[in-house]
């Protein structure tokens, strides 16, 4: 099935915490609006957690947003800020004696834009997490001026985080366009209250519930039409 491509570039994929599932999610968003007949770029601007290859650092995310897009780009372009250690990204920025600057990652952005019809950019941890002195990925998704879709991880704790993170995101003054339930715990008790509860003070039902648990399940059309609609709206 194919649709109308949209003049709008990007939507910023956010989470809720680390280790929610937010490179999931973007791998099936990227599949999805490309097999709908879209040129689809994913980038995963500052990553923490790299293994060194012939071709220097690489990311496992990047690497599987760059596996799933049907468009070829330059790792450079897709992870512009690649660092070895798995702690905090203003940490291992840090470490490498490397300072992550916005403007930076807004020219690789354009780059990938130029060729695609949308881009899917994907944070790293939490929406306030640190990549340097005083920015936070809230300033890289600022910076790109994208609407936001969040994802959240179904877990104890998870309606704090997310209630935290919407009110957050709309603060700064970028839209939340929507948001994602990734079933990431098989031991989640109450998974279909805590989702009422969600939708309830979230104000809008989940564009879409995909689950850790069947990773080769794509996105309905109902959802693709959704994603669209809100790249449209951007």
């Amino acid at each position: 099935m194919s649709f109308a491509r949209p003049p709008a570039r990007g939507l910023f994929i956010a989470g809720t915490d680390t280790e929610i599932g937010k490179t999931h999610v973007t791998v099936l968003l990227i599949r999805a609006l490309a097999a709908a007949g879209l040129r689809v770029a994913g980038m995963k601007p500052v990553a923490a957690g790299a293994d060194p290859t012939e071709r220097g650092l690489r990311n496992a995310d990047a690497t599987a947003l760059a596996a799933a897009a049907n468009i070829a780009a330059d790792y450079e372009l897709i992870n512009p800020y690649c660092l070895a250690a798995a702690v905090s990204p203003h940490i291992a920025a840090k470490d490498a004696g490397i300072c992550i600057e916005t403007g930076s990652i807004v020219r690789c952005f354009g780059k990938l834009a130029s060729a695609a019809d949308c881009v899917l950019v994907e944070g790293a941890g939490g929406w306030l997490a640190p990549i340097g002195e005083r920015e936070s990925m809230a300033d890289v998704a600022l910076a790109l001026g994208l609407p936001v879709i969040l994802v959240v991880g179904l877990r104890l704790g998870c309606l704090n985080h997310a209630l935290l993170s919407a009110r957050a995101i709309e603060a700064s003054g970028l839209p939340l366009a929507g948001w994602i339930a990734n079933h990431i715990d098989a031991r989640y008790e109450r998974l279909e209250e805590n989702l009422s509860t969600l939708e309830r003070l979230l104000d809008r039902p989940p564009i879409a519930c995909v689950s850790h648990e069947r990773p080769g399940t794509e996105p309905p059309p109902a959802v693709v039409q959704a994603l669209l609609a809100r790249l449209g709206a951007a």
